[in-house]
């Protein structure tokens, strides 16, 4: 292209045929200069341009984002596998047209739109503005939008669609993701979010929908249209009246001695979490004053993943120190997760793993569930956990007679099977999954941080009553229904190739399409694969789970009774492990379960993930 003033040069931007060498490549970029009309992500693809950076506009432009375990999830910023105003109008139009396929009532009962606090200023990319986009697309085709007026946590979202009887609804967020990343979340009628087909079939929707509509770029009809309602209010005083069913001792939290520091972790948490302090009659947490208003640069943080320990919970530990507050309670930026630190009598903290507060939270709905429902069924009673997640409710549910079931990794998975289940008349008290994702009851169907953190403040609430620490509760859990040691990590990869022959590798160990037998000095007793839906355990050697072949996962069972899961995560990328050690409640010598758990992980990233080989990138710590 010839060199020109600035302004012939946007002219030729827009008016020629690209000369890149790539076709693909050509169209596309036609295609975005054409379409988008944000100025800051259109600018970023035509500065690749005049720059020649034909890698970056291939890598930005000749891929579309896909489902995740959470939705789409990727980066803000310009090009067609980003998070940006033109993506999101393109996935809405394709929701629209599979919605009125699926539904002849769509236009009566209309659609569910939330949104978090995340932003980036160089994309002019914001969850507020991408929740009105969403909407315009709608609005425009004549379809009913419940857009909340302000953000809020995204279980009010699914909460929401079940509530009013709405289609679907999308909840833009990125969760715990880094500061860059962005999403769209996408729940059923049902309350929980989508699982195949529906994922695929609304991903070719969208390939046919890829040009603008007349209409859908035009934001003010969010101000404008008769159609759009604002549900907040409505929503707000629903989901904190329904929380009352999850609260047994509200004169115990209005007089308890106990104080609870609350961080909202630069996001959404810290008004929902104090109101529902006081639906379960406490008094309001203390809030961490740095990270109680959103904040879409997580400016005190490294990572806005309170899982990540105490290094992200520092700001809170050292308020609650000063403040003489045993308990921290962390809810994510989206507030759908829930971290928890108790200080110890040595002064230290104690920041709870997802398995263990599960442990917990199972045996406190458990036990609250037998003293209200005392001739109750417990034959009809469930608890639910993914797959990669702590064996426990399983031994409890053993011991006291009521049912466990697992799913596959992710919440869409736990909600889906909650529909099922109260559909034919059962009753679930508690869902989990590992990485700090718990539900308590089934007002919604999907993880949730607000309920869980007040659920955990009345617990520790009635424990103090009786001079016990959450801590000390655990470890009578583990001596009644067996000691349950895990720990969880990941690797980073960046090398999509690379992960994928890690795993070829193990289904082709010692020869092909033969399993490894040994874990270094471990032998290995089964092996499920849910990618390949093969399982050594079962008579048919058929994954009772169901084939998820977009995913690597497998799983290995030793003979020590010690169950190892590898897998990749379905939002970043990371090659996650899972090891846990399952005791019967006789085997009460903690260091040597401990020990013995320690050098079966050692052999696993030894043996099968060989990261100095692979090159992966350890978790910092």
């Amino acid at each position: 292209m010839a060199e020109n003033s600035e302004g012939d040069l946007n002219f030729n931007l827009l008016h020629t045929h690209y000369h890149t060498g790539d076709p693909q490549l050509d169209t596309a970029i036609g295609q975005w200069l054409r379409w988008d009309k944000n100025p800051k992500t259109k600018e970023q693809i035509e500065n690749l341009l005049r720059n020649g950076m034909n890698k970056e506009l291939r890598d930005r432009l000749c891929c579309r984002m896909t489902f995740g375990t959470a939705g789409l999830r990727s980066a803000m910023g310009a090009g067609f596998c980003y998070i940006n105003d033109l993506t999101v109008i393109q996935s809405t139009q394709g929701m629209y047209k599979y919605l009125e396929r699926c539904f002849s009532d769509f236009k009566q009962r209309g659609f569910v739109v939330g949104y978090d606090t995340r932003g980036q200023v160089t994309s002019s990319c914001s969850s507020q503005r991408l929740a009105k986009l969403t909407a315009a697309v709608l609005l425009a085709k004549d379809v009913p939008v419940y857009l909340f007026s302000r953000y809020v946590p995204t279980p009010f979202v699914p909460y929401a669609v079940k509530e009013l009887k709405a289609v679907a609804g999308v909840m833009i967020t990125a969760s715990h993701n880094r500061k860059e990343d962005n999403g769209y979340k996408v729940y059923w009628e049902t309350g929980s979010q989508i699982t195949s087909p529906h994922d695929k079939e609304i991903l070719k929707c969208i390939e046919e929908c890829v040009e603008p509509w007349n209409g859908s770029w035009n934001d003010n009809l969010v101000d404008t249209s008769p159609l759009k309602k604002d549900p907040l209010q409505d929503i707000c005083k629903r989901y904190m009246e329904d929380l009352k069913k999850i609260c047994f001792h509200r004169e115990i939290n209005s007089k308890t001695t106990l104080k609870f520091v609350h961080t909202s972790f630069h996001g959404v948490g810290h008004d929902y979490v104090q109101l529902a302090f006081q639906v379960f009659g406490f008094k309001p947490p203390i809030p961490v004053p740095e990270q109680k208003d959103p904040d879409p640069d997580f400016s005190t943080v490294k990572c806005p993943n309170p899982e990540e320990g105490e290094s992200v919970l520092e700001l809170s530990l050292r308020l609650a120190e000063k403040e003489k507050a045993r308990v921290v309670l962390a809810t994510d930026p989206d507030a759908d997760r829930l971290a928890v630190a108790e200080l110890q009598e040595n002064g230290h903290w104690k920041v709870f793993t997802g398995n263990e507060l599960a442990a917990l939270f199972g045996w406190w709905m458990f036990d609250c569930w037998r003293n209200k429902s005392r001739n109750a069924d417990v034959n009809n009673v469930y608890m639910l956990a993914t797959t990669v997640s702590s064996k426990i409710l399983k031994a409890i549910a053993l011991k006291e007679g009521f049912h466990f079931e697992e799913t596959l990794p992710g919440f869409k998975w736990i909600g889906s099977r909650i529909k099922d289940l109260l559909e034919n008349g059962k009753e679930v008290l508690f869902a989990f999954e590992e990485s700090i994702g718990f539900l308590c009851g089934t007002s919604v169907l999907d993880k949730d941080g607000v309920s869980a953190a007040v659920v955990v403040a009345e617990m520790a609430s009635f424990l103090e009553t009786m001079n016990i620490t959450l801590r000390q509760q655990l470890i009578k859990v583990y001596e009644k229904y067996g000691y349950h040691i895990s720990k969880t990590s990941y690797f980073l990869c960046y090398d999509p190739p690379i992960i994928k022959s890690i795993f070829e590798r193990l289904r082709n160990f010692d020869s092909p399409k033969e399993y490894p037998k040994f874990c270094g000095a471990f032998a290995i007793l089964h092996i499920r694969d849910v990618t390949t839906g093969y399982d050594s355990s079962q008579p048919n050697k058929k994954s009772v789970l169901p084939v998820s072949k977009n995913s690597q996962m497998i799983t290995f069972t030793f003979q020590n009774g010690c169950v190892a899961t590898l897998r990749t995560s379905g939002t970043e990328p990371k090659i996650k492990y899972y090891a846990e050690m399952c005791a019967s409640p006789d085997q009460s010598n903690t260091a040597l379960l401990e020990e013995e758990l320690k050098k079966l992980i050692e052999a696993l990233i030894e043996n099968f993930l060989e990261p100095s080989k692979n090159g992966l990138i350890w978790r910092s710590v």
